[in-house]
């Protein structure tokens, strides 16, 4: 089965901060998508996330297998950091035609979006996570917990092992791969990403939309987005028929 990837990416500052530290990687060529949301003060967390994407691109391109590539960013972050404490969070996917390596470090996050629901793949690497999964904390309250920006993981850690989050999939025609940082999955339920994923006419409108729908519930983050659709040509004269949401899939940019 002949399959196509398209794709749609958009970074912005928010409502609130002066500048973007967040970086996005787009390279079909590899089959590689990225989303870094950096940290540690003005410039600082912007150069972590540069370094940490660029790496990535720079090791997948050489070879590596996507959970080196990802160690090989951290490494390359503690470098850069030399004793700063800047670092990033990162959310990684590796396409092998529909089939997928999906990596992360941090609460940057992965979702698989269909026309009828939406599975977050990641798990974060965060605080409150860790306090929901221990029952001390429900979803609700995590999303305006005092220290729900706290994360355990990230590259640039020094003195820590990187643990990297790692999940493989297979993306169905129909179906969206998202990748976000936390200024978007922070100021957005699970089901208003989904329904705006519903409604666009294309990938490009998605990722505006969603963007503009998280500003306009604050925006107190940078926030970056990449959606990624599948499409089956051999498959679509029928689908299309059935399935409006692939339908918009066809009409949206590929590489």
């Amino acid at each position: 089965m002949s399959e196509l990837l398209g794709y749609a990416a958009q970074s912005i500052t928010g409502c609130v901060r002066e500048h973007n530290e967040d970086a996005l990687l787009c390279a079909p060529e590899l089959g590689l998508w990225a989303v870094a949301d950096g940290m540690g003060g003005h410039q600082r967390g912007e150069v972590a996330s540069a370094v940490a994407v660029a790496t990535l691109r720079e090791g997948v391109a050489s070879g590596q297998g996507l959970d080196n590539a990802v160690q090989a960013a951290h490494e390359a972050v503690i470098a850069a950091a030399s004793g700063s404490g800047m670092g990033t969070t990162l959310v990684a996917v590796k396409f092998d035609g529909a089939a997928f390596d999906l990596a992360w470090a941090g609460d940057s996050r992965a979702y698989r979006v269909s026309a009828g629901d939406i599975v977050r793949l990641s798990h974060d690497h965060s605080l409150v996570q860790a306090l929901i999964d221990a029952g001390q904390l429900s979803p609700k309250q995590a999303r305006r917990h005092p220290q729900r920006n706290v994360v355990t993981q990230c590259l640039g850690q020094e003195h820590q092992a990187l643990d990297v989050g790692h999940v493989q999939g297979r993306l169905a025609p129909g179906e969206l791969l998202l990748l976000c940082s936390d200024g978007l999955s922070g100021e957005l339920e699970d089901g208003q990403i989904q329904a705006q994923c519903a409604r666009a006419d294309t990938l490009d409108e998605l990722v505006t939309r969603l963007l503009e729908q998280a500003c306009d519930a604050g925006g107190r983050d940078n926030i970056s987005c990449i959606v990624i659709g599948l499409v089956s040509p051999e498959t679509s004269s029928v689908a299309q028929r059935s399935n409006s949401f692939l339908s918009r899939l066809l009409k949206s940019r590929r590489p």
